[in-house]
């Protein structure tokens, strides 16, 4: 039902609910779920006064159920209740709907996190059953700050239901997911994978969204989802209050509601008077459904790129044929120089890593499904998944985090069968060659309806025209002399008449003779002039990105000659390279490469002091790092992977050290306060407070006050987390007793509900706004 209104008007969402259990008695640190069972009357009260305010939509209230925290009986007791009260006030209505409101665990995903991706996905799976099981018309997932969590509560819904879903991100103030996941990015993963609707709740107030919603409104092709806070929390009268009153929330809405967005409500600090105010404003101001982009967009977990604006270079180097060291990683399941290739290539300036794993002696399932994995660690490119194994497209397909480039499909029947339903599951564009049950046509209008063929029978699947590139075929010009030119003519055809992007890998043109690069970059050229949308092929070659630079500034895609200059100059300049096969341990740790570093840390140590290895690499790299993540230059996993990098050469340099390193000179106690149990922040800032060398001691989550307080014991520092609105209260109570106990402690707090302000409001000396503003309280604090 949700989609059909949404065909014909905007859509209404009730608003916060913490803040409003908060007035009505929840003590600190409870469970708001568990007022389903204890206190049902108020539960359906909030409900039916969100309606009467003219919400369509009522969210149950679940938003921290899932089978980490309950088991599946309790998880059963619990949606009962919550759909009981819902559905009881939305019986007092015409046509109001119930969406089954999923948030996040709390917990990272591997490899930034230690949850198992499936894990995740089996965690929402009972709550989803129970939804289906006592009436829920839709899913929200909503509140998730990582797009792999996002994609596994989505496929938790799929796998498990029919229901309609919607997606709905938290983004920060750099208009990124905590992981760095990017608008565009989220709504092609969405969009790719079936929601309904997609956007962005909590963080702040509707007049900072509004940056969001632009770029969504330029990338969505589905209606685009505004829910925001109340403005900034504060404490007035003892009590924590939001900034932005209802009728100024109103107003800003009206503008949100101009520019587009489709589904409206509110989350922390709203109330039925916000939504009243909402709606009021909204209601007259004229509605569309979004028009469908016709854009092709990958994504990884932090950038989406988008084909047809720009030529894309996708990097071939990560296939074992004809390379040794390549087969030699995948058979020993040993992939440092696997990664190291795929960074060299980013470095390069590729747009697309191509990841091939397909050796006859390998479980290919296997490799191609770690590869992926390792790779998404250290590279924030997204990857075409290249195999011919449908069993390993699909595990590999399954953990990617964002929309992958998959190749291929092409017009044979069985793999239209095999390859569909795969990119309809799990979102994706898919490569499709121009070869059928009759093979590869000679003629350039063959290959031309072997790709209308295929995008044919992709609508069929609903899977948008645009998410099909086709590649027809580049045959080396070595056995036909006329292959380039067929080639040619079907991009062009294929291009005009049936509007899709194209991509060859262009080194086949020139197999079986000599100075393949004279060749390959001839045709490149002649197949850019063409209209080719991108190509697989290797970046180390001069011959080949000498063309791809030439052709850009000649063609007018690059303003003021810029990156062709900057191209020339780097060309240009005597500067010292990293060479292939040898790295140092700064650029191992900064990107990610843990065991490289690790040896790398061994090595010096034989040399070496300590400290000088610690100060003079290790910590410049750490701060260098730092630097580019403030900068909005690198994100959160790739610090992650940085950190740990990190913490593998202390691993090994402690063995080296003299004294002991927890001494309690550098000791920080960090805990999840009393009734949250949401530690993602919390696991962030240890790992890299860690990789600085402080000792930490980690309470982990729902922590009571007094067990902190013991644990402070001659400590100087302590850090405390809270993400719900619900749980802020618990955190002040910890801090007022840190104070009543120890003179001179300081403390950092941080989470998704906080500020600086209001951070010192409640009595806290630093706000922790990310991981490395943590650190640097800690090196103000201890000492570095």
């Amino acid at each position: 039902m949700i989609r059909e209104l949404l065909k014909e008007r905007r859509i209404y969402f009730d608003g916060g609910f913490g803040s409003l259990l908060q007035e009505k008695g929840i003590k600190p640190g409870e469970p708001s779920e568990n007022w389903n069972i204890t206190h049902p009357e108020v539960i359906t009260a909030i409900h039916r006064e969100y309606f009467e305010a003219g919400a369509d939509v009522a969210t149950t209230n679940t938003f921290g159920v899932n089978a980490l925290k309950y088991s599946e009986d309790e998880i059963d007791k619990i949606l009962y209740a919550a759909f009981s009260c819902a559905r009881k006030a939305a019986d007092e209505f015409d046509g109001k709907l119930i969406a089954y409101d999923l948030g996040p665990t709390g917990k990272l995903i591997k490899p930034m996190g230690n949850l198992d991706f499936e894990d995740a996905v089996n965690a929402f799976a009972p709550c989803v059953k129970a939804a289906v099981k006592y009436g829920a018309d839709l899913v929200i997932i909503e509140t998730m700050n990582d797009s792999m969590e996002t994609k596994a509560a989505v496929l938790a819904v799929k796998e498990n239901s029919d229901l309609p879903f919607i997606v709905s991100n938290a983004y920060d103030e750099r208009q990124k997911l905590m992981t760095g996941a990017d608008p565009e990015a989220m709504t092609a993963l969405a969009e790719s994978m079936g929601a309904a609707a997609v956007g962005m709740n909590c963080s702040f107030g509707p007049d900072k969204m509004i940056p969001v919603l632009k770029r969504m409104m330029k990338a969505a092709s589905i209606p685009v989802i505004v829910m925001p806070n109340a403005g900034l929390p504060k404490i007035e009268n003892g009590r924590t209050v939001y900034d932005i009153t209802p009728d100024s929330f109103g107003d800003i809405m009206a503008e949100i509601a101009e520019l587009g967005a489709a589904v409206l409500g509110g989350c922390c600090g709203t109330t039925p008077e916000h939504i009243r105010k909402t709606r009021e404003k909204t209601e007259k101001i004229p509605y569309a459904y979004p028009e469908r982009k016709n854009i092709c967009v990958v994504s990884s977990y932090s950038k989406a790129v988008s084909f047809g604006e720009r030529h894309i270079l996708i990097g071939e180097r990560i296939n074992p044929t004809g390379k040794k060291k390549i087969k030699e990683a995948l058979l020993n399941h040993e992939y440092t120089y696997i990664l190291q290739e795929g960074l060299k290539q980013e470095e390069k300036g590729v747009h697309i890593l191509d990841v091939n794993a397909g050796l006859p002696s390998i479980d290919e399932k296997q490799a191609l499904t770690e590869l992926v994995y390792e790779l998404q660690s250290v590279t924030s490119l997204p990857l075409q998944i290249d195999t011919k194994d449908y069993d390993a497209m699909e595990s590999a397909m399954r953990i990617y985090n964002g929309k992958p480039l998959v190749n291929s499909v092409s017009g044979e029947q069985d793999s239209m069968d095999r390859v569909f339903p795969l990119v309809k599951k799990y979102g994706g564009a898919v490569i499709a060659l121009t070869i059928d049950d009759n093979g590869i046509p000679e003629t350039a209008r063959g290959r031309y309806e072997v790709a209308a063929k295929i995008k044919k029978e992709a609508e069929k699947y609903g899977i948008n025209s645009n998410d099909i590139i086709v590649d027809p075929l580049a045959m080396t010009i070595s056995s036909d002399s006329e292959s380039a030119l067929v080639t040619l003519d079907a991009v062009r055809m294929i291009k005009e008449e049936l509007g899709l992007n194209t991509s060859l890998g262009v080194s086949n043109i020139s197999f079986g003779l000599p100075q393949r690069n004279i060749v390959n970059s001839t045709f490149y050229a002649m197949a850019l002039n063409t209209g080719l949308s991108a190509a697989i092929m290797n970046p180390f070659s001069d011959e080949m990105m000498n063309v791809y630079y030439a052709f850009n500034a000649l063609s007018g895609k690059d303003r003021a000659c810029a990156e062709y200059i900057g191209y020339a100059g780097e060309k240009n300049e005597a500067k010292v390279e990293i060479k292939k096969d040898s790295i140092t341990l700064s650029y191992a740790i900064e990107k990610g490469l843990a065991e490289d570093a690790a040896k790398l840390a061994e090595i010096m140590a034989s040399d070496m002091e300590v400290m000088d290895i610690v100060n003079g690499h290790i910590i410049p790299a750490l701060n260098h790092a730092g630097k580019l993540f403030e900068e909005k230059t690198m994100f959160l996993p790739q610090l992650i992977m940085t950190a740990e990098a990190a913490g593998k050469a202390f691993d090994v340099l402690r063995k080296h050290m003299q004294k002991d390193t927890s001494d309690d000179s550098k000791k920080i106690v960090l805990a999840t306060v009393k009734g949250d149990i949401h530690d993602i922040g919390k696991n962030i800032v240890k790992a890299m407070l860690e990789s600085y060398g402080f000792y930490v001691v980690d309470l982990g989550k729902d922590v009571e006050p007094d067990v902190i307080v013991e644990a402070a014991q001659g400590c100087r520092l302590v850090g405390l987390s809270a993400l719900m609105t619900t749980t802020v209260p618990a955190m002040e109570e910890t801090i007022k007793k840190l104070r009543a106990r120890y003179s001179g402690i300081k403390i950092v707090v941080g989470g998704a509900v906080l500020t600086e302000e209001y951070s010192k409001e409640i009595g806290a000396d630093y706000y922790g706004g990310d991981a490395m503003d943590t650190v640097r309280a800690a090196q103000e604090v201890l000492g570095q």
